[in-house]
């Protein structure tokens, strides 16, 4: 697996906006965490997890609710 296939569609060619989009809100939450541990303060664990959660769980439903706009994968002859 490759970094292509988790930010396009299924036909892996047209880019997935709610999929880059989730990448960077997960990137984005992780990084200030460490950050945070890098400046010796202490990291609350339930708001990481909540932050965590509700950002994997807006964006999953996201990607499930526009599942049947995506292209098809083209036929194979």
């Amino acid at each position: 697996m490759n970094i292509k296939e988790l930010v396009t569609t299924k036909d892996n060619n047209t880019l997935d906006i709610g999929r880059i989009s989730w990448i960077v809100c997960l990137g984005a939450i992780l990084f200030i965490a460490g950050f945070e541990v890098y400046q010796l303060k202490d990291i609350n664990i339930r708001e990481l997890a909540e932050s965590l959660g509700l950002v994997s769980g807006a964006h999953s439903a996201s990607l499930w609710a526009k599942k049947d706009t995506e292209p098809d994968v083209p036929p194979t002859n």
